[in-house]
């Protein structure tokens, strides 16, 4: 190779390392200006917090306020965000009464008629001809599929679930992915004085949809007999609804929470 070659060898490398440079720098910046790095995009908290997080913020949906939606019949549980629905939420929260925790002696689910039952008195949906379940999947669900020939027996649905805030694709075969959660839980109710009801009460607060939420399976057994003082929803958007809802079945029926649990509910929509 002659010397001349040699000398436009190198400068071809030149060329070529400087194109290369040019190239990477291109890439390079576009990446840093829309801050994606792979590690940091994993640590984005979805809610706005930082740590402890609930995980997605809730999507409402078609879901209504518990402050529009006095008697159960309408969908699911949408947040109360206002400083004034908060303040409605809380002189609702007022009027219930108090009481210690009673004995759980006696309880049985049974008292209160038997699951899902549809001649419950004096509840909406009753009577229908479909059964306490069904009506409350019907009510929240989305996207719903009946068994064939019928227009009550679901068999999916998808479900924007309020206590987690995420949304569910349910299935019948895997039945227990979603429950039907007694926001006053009967054995709370029966505690609280609903031992000494008649069985018909028992049995109309064990189906009133305003006493009913379709949610996360694992969340309402984890949730089991609690009150809100021990046990809550883990979406945080949806905490002062869930006392409102709380309160609105407290009254509807005379029922007292425990002090701990008002005090909750209160501290829940801003009191």
């Amino acid at each position: 190779m002659t010397r001349g070659e040699r000398a436009r060898l190198d400068r071809d490398r030149d060329r070529g390392r400087r194109a290369l440079a040019v190239a990477a720098l291109v890439v390079a910046v576009p990446l840093a200006a829309s801050g994606c790095k792979g590690d940091d995009l994993s640590a984005v908290d979805p809610t706005g917090s930082k740590g402890g997080g609930s995980g997605p913020a809730a999507n409402d949906g078609h879901a209504v306020s518990p402050l529009d939606n006095p008697d159960g019949t309408k969908p699911g549980l949408a947040a109360i965000t206002s400083s004034g629905d908060r303040a409605k939420g809380r002189a609702l929260i007022e009027k219930v009464d108090t009481k210690g925790r009673g004995p759980k002696t006696g309880y049985d689910r049974d008292e209160f008629g038997y699951a899902w039952m549809d001649g419950a008195p004096d509840v909406p949906f009753a009577h229908n001809g479909c059964d306490t379940r069904n009506d409350l999947l019907k009510r929240d669900g989305q996207d719903i599929g009946y068994r064939s020939g019928s227009n009550c027996v679901i068999m999916s649905l998808t479900l924007d679930d309020p206590y987690s805030g995420k949304t569910i694709h349910w299935k019948k075969s895997h039945a227990t992915a979603v429950q039907i959660d007694h926001v006053m839980p009967l054995s709370y109710d029966w505690q609280m004085g609903a031992s000494r009801w008649t069985k018909g009460k028992r049995e109309s607060i064990a189906n009133d949809p305003l006493n009913l939420i379709p949610v996360d399976g694992p969340l309402n057994g984890a949730k089991s007999d609690s009150g809100p003082a021990s046990w809550l929803p883990p979406n945080k958007r949806v905490r002062c609804s869930y006392a409102v809802r709380i309160a609105q079945v407290s009254l509807k029926y005379e029922l007292p929470v425990t002090s701990a649990d008002k005090q909750k509910m209160l501290e829940l929509c801003g009191g």
